[in-house]
């Protein structure tokens, strides 16, 4: 390690080191119930304030991943990256009613988990483990990805050796984050996001005004990323990207923003956050206040315009001998700033990938809890069984993801970030339609859900990406129009015109659901029992001295 590394490496490990005390202590903190009780550890007591909450669900949906992956994707394609910002633009009018709706009937029911609100609707077990099953898969991909940005930062620092012990410092710093998720719950990130949302919003905007001025201003650094972009690709011979648009992505960009939109706060981890909310104006407020976060992220994203007018070169990988763009980030800041500054700043990117792993994981824990183990396995369990067993549940999800990202190339993981949108979409008829009908028929949600994700699997395995070596299958989430098939039929034949594919295997999802509903309700086939009311969906805070089937509704 040379000299800056070890002062970059002493700062993150002090900073570090403070949020682990932290998330220890968040156990105390606000603490009025049993702490051996789901609703204590999953969410936080539901007691979560405006202030509380808004740092918790932007440390939740901006991750260390959106950090350092977004700036990669512009240093890399250009404007096609900047899809993440409108797509966060619109999420937060998109998603504000239903979300309230989700809020009011889980706060009257209990309901911790989208999958428990499922069931109760539709009283199918089945379709609730679906739903579970569903979330719990699409999030293991995303804790691995917040994996992939500490591990940039470490390797940036310097601790990038080869082979399996080249991940001991990732190692260390989840056993760390385990420990005090296992303590503390949803307390722990809750408190931490503070400390890291301040710590982002102070890096950045000294980086967006203090680089442009060192690199000749914004019109050099976009010519800069025009001129790089411009030039063919030895592996494609075609431009590797634009800082503008053409005419065969403008439909992909439109609807991957639009469905990234939709599944944002369909992953368990954005509902987690939402429910541990204290009343629906807090979730009012927060909706409101939230694109300040997407302000930050515009900025951080023009950061892969900066990269390319700073000449900065991503890190090779120990492990396996290739550049990781992830590293463009950390790279730009340890090359353009003073040491201690950029220690800093990957403290910053390090805290925000413990945060939402955090989350995520009690999420993932919460559904295998609620949804699988009371339900199918120990119908009996005691509240005090289900938090011992959410918490054992969680460790395991971190096991699971550390090997994950051991033993599977990080380019690959990008990819799997988009298969996690796919997969997460195709709960949207069952869970955020659900909120406001109850048209579609419980076996027809299934089928639906089925026929989404397996069309969505096909497609994405045949599409190709030679741009990384010849990768045949999952090589992205883009697909030409013309190499659409129905069954042989090639309704756009010869389109280069490339659109989301999660867009397409939503699609398909509906149209089975509203098939095979018409033909079960013509079968008569049994809907089951409604378990809501129409009042639950429009319940007002609960005071704590009542029970949450005694709540007030406008």
């Amino acid at each position: 390690m040379t000299g800056a590394q070890v002062v970059q490496l002493v700062v993150f490990v002090l900073l570090f080191a403070a949020v682990a005390v932290m998330g220890f202590m968040a156990s105390r903190w606000r603490r009025a119930g049993d702490p051996d009780h789901l609703d204590e550890w999953g969410l936080g007591g539901r007691r979560f304030g405006s202030w509380i909450t808004w740092f918790l669900l932007g440390g939740d949906l901006y991750t260390a991943y959106t950090f350092v992956a977004i700036p990669a994707l512009l240093f890399s394609s250009g404007a096609l990256g900047f899809y993440a910002v409108p797509y966060t633009i619109i999420a937060f009018p998109l998603v504000l009613l239903p979300l309230l709706r989700l809020w009011s009937v889980s706060r009257v029911h209990g309901y911790v988990t989208p999958a428990d609100f499922v069931r109760g609707r539709y009283d199918s077990p089945v379709l609730a483990l679906a739903i579970a099953i569903t979330g719990i898969v699409a999030t293991m991909p995303y804790i691995a990805l917040q994996l992939a940005g500490l591990e940039a930062v470490l390797r940036t620092i310097g601790l990038n050796g080869s082979g399996f012990w080249g991940h001991a410092p990732l190692f260390v710093a989840f056993v760390v984050l385990a420990a005090y998720t296992y303590q503390s719950g949803l307390r722990a990130p809750a408190l931490i996001a503070v400390v890291k949302d301040v710590l982002i919003y102070v890096v950045i905007i000294v980086a967006i005004i203090y680089l442009p001025s060192k690199l000749g201003g914004w019109g050099a650094i976009i010519d800069a990323g025009q001129a790089k972009l411009a030039k063919p690709s030895p592996t494609t011979g075609q431009p590797a990207g634009s800082t503008l648009l053409s005419a065969n992505n403008q439909l992909q960009y439109a609807t991957l923003a639009l469905g990234s939109a939709l599944a944002l706060f369909l992953y368990p981890h954005s509902v987690t956050g939402v429910l541990s909310s204290s009343s629906r104006a807090t979730i009012r407020r927060n909706m409101t206040a939230l694109p300040a976060y997407s302000f930050l992220l515009a900025l951080l994203a023009l950061l892969g315009y900066v990269a390319i007018a700073a000449k900065t070169q991503p890190i090779v990988n120990g492990s396996t001998g290739k550049a990781d763009s992830n590293t463009i980030v950390p790279a730009l800041f340890a090359g353009q700033f003073p040491s201690w500054f950029a220690g800093v700043a990957f403290a910053a990117i390090g805290i925000g990938a413990l945060v939402p792993a955090a989350i995520m994981s009690i999420a993932a824990a919460n559904l295998w809890t609620r949804n699988i183990y009371k339900e199918f396995l120990r119908r009996d369990a005691t509240p005090r069984d289900e938090a011992r067993q959410a918490k054992l549940a969680s460790l395991v999800v971190k096991v699971g993801a550390v090997l994950f990202i051991v033993g599977v190339d990080p380019q690959f993981s990008v990819d799997l970030q988009l298969i996690g949108g796919v997969i997460i979409l195709q709960t949207l008829p069952a869970v955020a339609i659900a909120l406001y009908t109850r048209w579609f028929h419980r076996w027809a949600l299934l089928a639906g859900w089925a026929v989404g994700l397996i069309w969505g699997m096909i497609i994405l395995y045949g599409i190709p990406n030679p741009a990384q070596g010849g990768k045949q299958h999952f090589g992205g989430s883009a697909l030409a129009l013309g190499k659409l098939n129905l069954f042989g039929w090639h309704p756009f034949g010869g389109s280069m015109v490339q659109i989301y594919v999660g867009a397409v295997a939503l699609i398909a999802n509906l149209v089975v659901a509203v098939v095979v509903t018409l033909a079960l309700r013509a079968y008569r086939s049994p809907e089951g029992v409604d378990h809501t009311r129409g009042a639950d969906y429009h319940a007002t805070k609960v005071p704590e001295s009542t029970t949450p089937d005694v709540v007030s509704s406008v």
